[in-house]
């Protein structure tokens, strides 16, 4: 995945230089928190945060069936993703957009598992079965997300990157 990057000078400083994509990917790998945005059928915008895994390429997570966001996800799959340290002078912020997309292939699935265990530890074991993640909340639906386009704010120098995704 090598996305085409660009440093938007409109909003960076002069000493700015284009993030790497690499570091997103380090980023996304290490956070333990993201903010999922999903449009409600109102059109309004519904907001929350969540626990994520980057793997093999993409973002997932996963939510009750009957939660508001899979809920919106049924009627428009079109997401926003962001997270980052919330600090003014340092470090990097990400947003992705792409579209959400259930994973339902057992085999993905128990590696997605895994990979949950790896990085937030045994309380976050799902069982994998009829397409779904089970634990101790009840069924769980899985969703990836591939970088359509991702935006990087870096912080000291301030600049802002874009990361153009072309899909095969």
């Amino acid at each position: 995945m090598n996305p085409r990057t660009e440093l938007d000078t409109r909003y960076s400083e002069e000493e700015a230089t284009a993030s790497e994509w690499s570091d997103a990917v380090a980023l996304l790998t290490a956070a333990e928190i993201a903010w999922l945005t999903t449009v409600r059928p109102n059109c309004r915008p519904h907001v929350t945060p969540l626990i994520i895994v980057w793997h093999d390429g993409g973002v997932h997570f996963c939510t009750g069936a009957q939660e508001r966001k899979a809920k919106n996800l049924r009627e428009n799959p079109e997401i926003v993703l962001t997270t980052g340290n919330n600090a003014l002078n340092e470090g990097l912020d990400l947003v992705i957009e792409g579209t959400a997309a259930l994973v339902s292939d057992e085999t993905r699935l128990r590696a997605l598992a895994d990979a949950y265990v790896t990085k937030y530890g045994p309380e976050w074991t799902f069982e994998v079965r009829d397409g779904r993640f089970v634990g101790d909340g009840g069924p769980a639906l899985v969703y990836r997300v591939e970088p359509r386009t991702a935006f990087g704010f870096a912080k000291r120098p301030y600049g802002q990157t874009r990361w153009r995704f072309t899909r095969k």
